[in-house]
């Protein structure tokens, strides 16, 4: 644990780990409420995972969707930073790469030097959980501050709703 979370349970500096799911949006607003009660930054983070070169088709160039995966991450991040400081909330985000989703957000927690994290169960990860074990649990057994797991409804399905609500970001 570091220092300044070993010092104060109030916390100055929440992550929120997010992949532009219905229950990753749920955890953004919690802790929001949170940051805005405690005075505390807002976190956000993204990460998009590498895959093998396998398994992407011959047609498609691997650098090219992980462009447009960033620049969609982007997009959402910035009506989330505009909607947020309009609140009061102060918020910085970062967009990550890489083959271990759970291990990227905890370099993160600890480059940043995160106190505090909000994380959601059931986003978009599709079958890989059960091969892989959940990113929520795995942050559960590897996170060294605290945590807030909020416990959502699992998914009917993987299709995006539409929404023209200000707080619906993604």
């Amino acid at each position: 644990m570091h220092e300044s979370s070993a010092c104060s349970s109030i916390p100055t500096k929440i992550l929120v780990p997010i992949d532009f799911s219905d229950s990753s949006h749920s955890a953004l607003l919690t802790a929001a409420e949170l940051a805005k009660h405690f005075q505390a930054e807002l976190y956000l983070v993204h990460v998009i995972p590498i895959f093998s070169r396998t398994t992407f088709p011959d047609f498609l160039p691997e650098t090219r969707f992980l462009e447009k995966l960033r620049e969609a991450a982007e997009k959402h991040f910035a009506a989330c930073e505009a909607d947020l400081g309009a609140r009061g909330i102060k918020v910085n985000s970062c967009i990550e790469e890489g083959n271990d989703v759970a291990g990227n957000i905890v370099d993160v927690i600890d480059r940043e030097k995160i106190d505090f994290v909000v994380v959601s169960t059931h986003g978009v990860t599709g079958w890989h959980p059960i091969a892989f074990g959940s990113i929520a649990e795995k942050l559960v057994k590897l996170v060294q501050c605290p945590l807030l797991l909020l416990r959502t409804a699992k998914p009917a399905s993987s299709v995006k709703r539409s929404s023209g609500r200000l707080m619906e970001w993604w």
